[in-house]
């Protein structure tokens, strides 16, 4: 196995040894799952049938379950098929589909965390504005750069790791194809464009949240100026859930591409997986709805009507 081309297969990383925690495990990540999909599954539902939601914030809420569906969807149902049959491999395309799709899903997640942050920054600090800077036109060219940025991150990052010679077996510690994982099978010096191209990634990425942080530092000087209690309870209740997912997705990420690896361990590697692949898509529908009245109040009469159908 001196060369990729040669590689027809990696092994992932097996959960469990025994047959039943193999099945605690598929039943698990089933669970998640299918919590992932169902929660982002109504979101997107309640946003498209309730005209009343038919705003930037929902708008920009509807494109980021979109992404989230298609992330948890990249790398746990593989995860469970492995396990319900007892095997560890992926092929070589189905590596390479792994890493372009999550790549593709995670960068457009993160411009589009940058993008809400604005739209909430131009909602609180500029409400007279609003209408002229988050125009249906301006918010639909927003949302194609979004998935744009995405798909040009992904090609970058998949062309460069796929090109490095691997002469290091095909073994990964991890359950999903995962570029960092794939620079430890490289051969000694192969792989400096690709760090290259995620410590500017990670530039990038601390820029994005630097400017989510000031963001949210100018709306929380303008809401703690609101004489109204219900106002500032609205604003934060509103605001402090998207900076806590951005805060959980951007720095586990980075550090589960950064790290160095002399502190990189199989459980270390496996929990900062866990915390940016498969956490924030199970969790945003959960944070964003849970706090909003208008979207609770949609979630609710589809459900009724759901239930009135049957």
């Amino acid at each position: 196995m001196s060369n990729s081309s040669s590689l027809n297969e990696f092994l992932l990383l097996a959960f469990a040894d025994t047959r039943e925690l193999q099945l605690v495990h598929f039943s698990l990540f089933l669970g998640i799952y299918l919590a992932a999909l169902l929660g982002n599954s109504l979101i997107i539902t309640a946003i498209v049938c309730d005209p009343r939601l038919h705003t930037p914030m929902y708008f920009f809420l509807l494109n980021l379950s979109l992404l989230d569906l298609g992330s948890i969807s990249t790398t746990v149902p593989k995860s469970m098929a492995n396990s319900l049959w007892d095997t560890r491999a992926i092929s070589y395309s189905g590596c390479a589909a792994q890493v372009f799709l999550l790549l593709f899903f995670m960068s457009a997640e993160h411009c589009l965390l940058t993008i809400m942050a604005y739209d909430r920054y131009v909602a609180i600090c500029r409400p007279l504005h609003y209408s002229t800077l988050m125009g249906s036109r301006a918010c639909v060219q927003m949302a194609a750069a979004v998935w744009a940025s995405g798909f040009l991150n992904a090609v970058l990052h998949t062309g460069n790791t796929f090109s490095i010679r691997l002469c290091q077996g095909n073994v990964m510690e991890q359950f999903f194809c995962e570029v960092p994982q794939l620079l430890r099978l490289s051969c000694s010096d192969s792989y400096l464009r690709e760090v290259g191209v995620i410590v500017l990634n990670a530039f990038l990425g601390f820029v994005c949240f630097v400017f989510i942080v000031l963001s949210y530092v100018q709306i929380f000087t303008v809401v703690l100026r609101i004489p109204s209690e219900q106002g500032q309870h609205k604003a934060f209740s509103m605001c402090l859930p998207h900076l806590a997912v951005v805060s959980l997705f951007l720095s586990t990420g980075i550090f589960a591409y950064l790290k160095p690896p002399s502190i990189s361990s199989p459980p270390l590697d496996l929990v900062v997986a866990v915390l940016y692949a498969v956490v924030p898509p199970t969790v945003n529908p959960l944070i964003y709805s849970m706090r909003n009245k208008e979207l609770k109040e949609a979630l609710s009469k589809l459900i009724q009507w759901v239930q009135c159908q049957h």
